[in-house]
């Protein structure tokens, strides 16, 4: 049992020596809640989808901000170290060992029985020949089945902070996991069945290297590392290159990103671009793709239907 823990106890105690008529209502809505705060939206919307009624989360990196590199407020430090759990995506998403989150834990010093790495399980794959910790790609949450474990981490993480509420943490799991199953099969279906030479992706970012190991989609793009949106010349000249030998039905590109650089590889190559696809972050609240589960319905919708025509 931790300190927050403590605290809480001995407040609800006060509580009910003082006011016999509502103490145990008292007791009830200050003892059952835990305080959880996570690095990106997605991550935060795994969180919030198992943890369910007993976790509040505190998201650190909004909507229209880059994960990779960011600044913190004063509000995220004053979140972090009210914690009871911290968990991150890592992968090298967040900078690494020595990022933006590894030093905001190091800054309040929290504990590392309460710092969570999501993807702890995750074989990662590299953006780069140079398997090395910073060309790693962190973009594993865009495969449904890296969802699963991810959600399991959280599951796990609640599940050693706040033991007492362990088993409404399985069972949300559960109906999360069944969700993402289901996902799962739909991209087999409607990506992993597609005839070969139409199983061809081509975005802006290398972001889609594990979805498209587990659906067996051929990689085109324009820069493998981000470039500041705009691609070198030899970046742009060797996707237009990709492009006139595959002969996709169709360019992606990302909602993060300018479509300058793809809509110059359209004009070059007479393939136009289909739809705008998620990378990075869910969508902005009450707008199609503003759930983890949505935000992977929107990708394989576009994704399946642009490569179907």
């Amino acid at each position: 049992m931790n300190k927050h823990w403590i605290i809480s106890l001995t407040t609800v105690g006060a509580l009910m020596l003082t006011s016999c008529s509502s103490g145990d209502e008292q007791a009830t809505d200050s003892t059952d809640t835990i305080q959880a705060v996570s690095t990106f939206t997605i991550l935060s919307d795994i969180v919030a989808e198992v943890g369910g009624d007993h976790v509040t989360v505190h998201n650190i990196v909004p909507v229209g901000n880059d994960p990779h590199e960011y600044d913190s407020t004063p509000e995220d430090t004053k979140a972090m170290s009210d914690a009871d759990v911290f968990f991150y995506n890592g992968l090298n998403l967040e900078g690494g060992e020595n990022g933006w989150a590894s030093r905001m834990v190091e800054s309040v010093g929290l504990e590392d029985d309460r710092v969570v790495e999501t993807t702890d399980g995750v074989e990662p794959m590299y953006l780069t020949d140079e398997e090395s910790e910073h060309s790693i790609n962190p973009h594993a949450f865009l495969d449904p089945r890296v969802g699963m474990i991810m959600a399991e981490n959280v599951a796990d993480g609640l599940i050693d902070v706040n033991p007492d509420n362990a088993d409404e943490y399985r069972q949300n799991l559960e109906s999360f996991l069944e969700q993402l199953t289901d996902i799962d099969q739909r991209y087999q279906q409607e990506i992993g069945d597609l005839e070969e030479d139409r199983r061809v992706l081509v975005t802006s970012e290398r972001a889609y290297q594990y979805m498209a190991d587990s659906y067996d989609l051929l990689e085109g793009y324009i820069w493998a590392v981000d470039t500041d949106d705009i691609g070198t010349p030899e970046q742009m000249i060797s996707a237009i290159d990709f492009v006139n030998e595959h002969k996709p039905p169709a360019l992606f590109v990302e909602s993060n990103v300018t479509p300058g650089p793809m809509e110059t590889v359209s004009e070059e190559t007479g393939v136009e671009i289909y739809a705008t696809i998620f990378s990075d972050e869910l969508a902005p609240e009450g707008e199609p793709g503003d759930t983890y589960l949505d935000f992977l319905e929107e990708n394989l919708r576009n994704i399946s239907e642009g490569l179907q025509q």
